[in-house]
C-alpha cells in the first residue's frame, strides 16, 4: 500500500494523482513493410486480370475462354507475385545483412573511428559537438551496431526487409484482387462482358485507392483518381489490341 502511494503524485488541489503513462505514438510508417506489398498486390490483382478479361473478351472469345483466361490469370498471377517479391526483398536483406557485416567489423577494428563518424552524424543534424559527443558515446557502449545501422546505413526494425511477408502479402493481395473482375466476367452476361469487367474493376480500383489512403495517412482523391487512371488506361489499351487482333484472326 504504501509503495502503490509513493508512485503517486500530488495535484494542484493536494490530492494524489497517478504518474503520467508513457506515450507510444502509432505513427503511419510502422505499417510500410506490409502495406506498400498489399496496395501493389491488390492493385496489379485487379488491373493485370481484368485488362486481360476485357482484351480477350474484345478479341469475340468464347464465355468459357474468357473464364478460363481469368482464372488462369489469378493462380499465376499470385504466384508471380509472391515469387517476384520474395526475390525481390531477399536481394534488399542479403544487402542489409552485408551491410550490417561490414559495419560490425569496422566497429571491431576502428572503434574510435566509428565513434567519430557517429558523432559527426548527429554535428549534422543540429547537436552541438559536445552533446553528439556523449550521444555517440553512450549510444557505442549500449548498441553501437545498432545506431550504426540506425543513423548511419537507415536499416531500422520498421523498414527492414522481410521476404516471406512481402511474398505472402502480395500473394494473398493479388487473389482478392483478381477475384473481383473474374466474378463480374461470371456473374455478367457474355455480351456485355467487357462494360461489367470494367465497371466492377473500376469501382474496386477506387475502394484500394481510398483505403491504401486512410491506412497510409494520405490524401484520398489523389490516391482514388491515381489508381483509376492506369486501371483505365491499361484496360483501354487491352481492349483495343484485343479488338484488333481478333479482327485480324
Amino acid at each position: 500500500m504504501a509503495g502503490h502511494q509513493a508512485q503517486l503524485s500530488k495535484g494542484e488541489a493536494g490530492e494524489a494523482v497517478a504518474p503520467p503513462r508513457p506515450h507510444h505514438a502509432v505513427h503511419y510508417v510502422n505499417r510500410i513493410g506490409w502495406l506498400r506489398a498489399a496496395v501493389l498486390g491488390a492493385n496489379d490483382g485487379i488491373v493485370s486480370t481484368a485488362s486481360l478479361l476485357t482484351g480477350v473478351a474484345a478479341s469475340g472469345a468464347s464465355r468459357e475462354a474468357i473464364l478460363l483466361s481469368g482464372v488462369a490469370a489469378l493462380f499465376a498471377g499470385a504466384m508471380s507475385m509472391a515469387a517476384g517479391e520474395y526475390v525481390s526483398v531477399s536481394a534488399q536483406s542479403d544487402t542489409e545483412r552485408a551491410d550490417l557485416a561490414k559495419e560490425s567489423r569496422a566497429i571491431a577494428q576502428q572503434p574510435k573511428e566509428e565513434w567519430a563518424e557517429l558523432r559527426d552524424i548527429y554535428v549534422e543534424r543540429g547537436l552541438s559537438p559536445d552533446l553528439a559527443a556523449q550521444v555517440a558515446d553512450q549510444l557505442m557502449a549500449a548498441d553501437p551496431l545498432g545506431a550504426h545501422a540506425r543513423d548511419e546505413l537507415g536499416i531500422s526494425e520498421v523498414t527492414t526487409a522481410r521476404p516471406v511477408q512481402a511474398a505472402l502479402t502480395s500473394a494473398a493481395t493479388f487473389s482478392a484482387g483478381a477475384i473481383a473482375p473474374v466474378m463480374a466476367a461470371v456473374a455478367g452476361p457474355a455480351s456485355h462482358a467487357i462494360m461489367t469487367v470494367a465497371v466492377i474493376s473500376l469501382l474496386c480500383l477506387a475502394l484500394l485507392g481510398y483505403i491504401g489512403a486512410r491506412l497510409g495517412g494520405g490524401k484520398v482523391w489523389p490516391s482514388v483518381i491515381r489508381v483509376v487512371f492506369w486501371g483505365v488506361l491499361a484496360m483501354a489499351v487491352t481492349t483495343g489490341v484485343g479488338r484488333l487482333f481478333g479482327a485480324a484472326l
